[in-house]
């Protein structure tokens, strides 16, 4: 059987929804399997190299995918992808043979103290994301911002921690100096403090986060920082000399403005979490997620 994109996605499918593995024929190059899934979930990391289980492994960086192969495992490299964590590498089976493996576990969002202790609500699936949402308004009286916080939280912050978001700053040298020169303008600094973590890349996998606004609409005094499948642009309106002031303003494919009294990063957080936010994503993905994009290199 040949590798290929299609390959690797019927081979997730009979892994199912839950947790799962396989050991895969000889055939089947490891190394290859690493890239195809690199090229669908950004770059892996690494949970074990030559039998060596990384020592900041935990549940929160994909410790279940481990669970399966107890100390057989020899090479095992990670995705977080949505509800799911993925993996792939090599394992030596129960004879001691070593085998390109394919494993998948469920994956929950690392949670704050403070979201961990909401009261109960509702049952079942909405529930859920209400207790998750209200853990969020219960911090955030009023919407008010201030260098990218609202009543007291960092939303920015907050966004890493709601993705499970456990990897260092993907652009923490970005000359934001230069980038406002050319743009004319000073950056909010929730918007900078987003790119500088995540990179380029999308929430879950949709919304993607612009490494440099677009200044198309500009002449309506709006800056586009992020985009989505569903051709929407997610702007600022530019008023008032504070950029970490500026409102969001939400374009839709058709034209239509919708107008947020919130920051950027307010805004992603609200959209991964609220099922009923006007252009939620709550309500498709089980789990909040940031998909980095970027060219696969050869992976050793």
């Amino acid at each position: 059987m040949e590798l290929t994109h299609v390959t690797v996605r019927d081979l997730l499918a009979r892994l199912g929804p839950g947790n799962g593995h396989v050991y895969l024929p000889h055939g089947f190059d490891p190394q290859v399997l690493t890239k195809l899934l690199a090229d669908a979930y950004g770059t892996p990391r690494t949970l074990v190299l030559d039998g060596f289980t990384d020592p900041t492994v935990d549940e929160s960086r994909g410790a279940a995918l481990l669970a399966p192969f107890g100390d057989r495992a020899v090479k095992i490299r990670a995705w977080a992808y949505g509800n799911r964590w993925i993996g792939t590498g090599t394992a030596r089976n129960e004879e001691g043979t070593e085998l390109p493996v394919l494993v998948v576990a469920g994956r929950e969002v690392p949670v704050s103290p403070q979201v961990a202790s909401v009261e109960d609500g509702e049952d079942g699936e909405d529930g859920d994301w209400l207790r998750r949402l209200a853990a969020v308004h219960r911090e955030v009286p009023a919407l008010t911002r201030a260098s990218g916080t609202g009543g007291g939280v960092d939303w920015s912050r907050r966004l890493v921690e709601i993705t499970g978001w456990t990897r260092p700053a993907r652009r923490p040298d970005v000359d934001w100096a230069e980038t406002e020169s050319r743009l004319g303008t000073a950056l909010p600094g929730d918007y900078k403090r987003m790119v500088e973590t995540f990179g380029e890349g999308a929430f879950d996998g949709e919304m993607q986060l612009l490494q440099e606004p677009w200044t198309h609409p500009r002449e309506e005094g709006l800056l586009t920082w992020a985009g989505s499948d569903q051709e929407e642009a997610y702007c600022w309106r530019t008023v008032g000399g504070d950029p970490d002031r500026w409102p969001v303003v939400v374009r839709s494919s058709d034209g239509l403005d919708t107008h947020f009294d919130c920051g950027a990063a307010e805004l992603v957080c609200r959209v991964l979490l609220d099922p009923h936010h006007p252009y939620t994503l709550a309500r498709y993905y089980g789990t909040p997620w940031f998909m980095p994009f970027m060219p696969c290199p050869d992976l050793p």
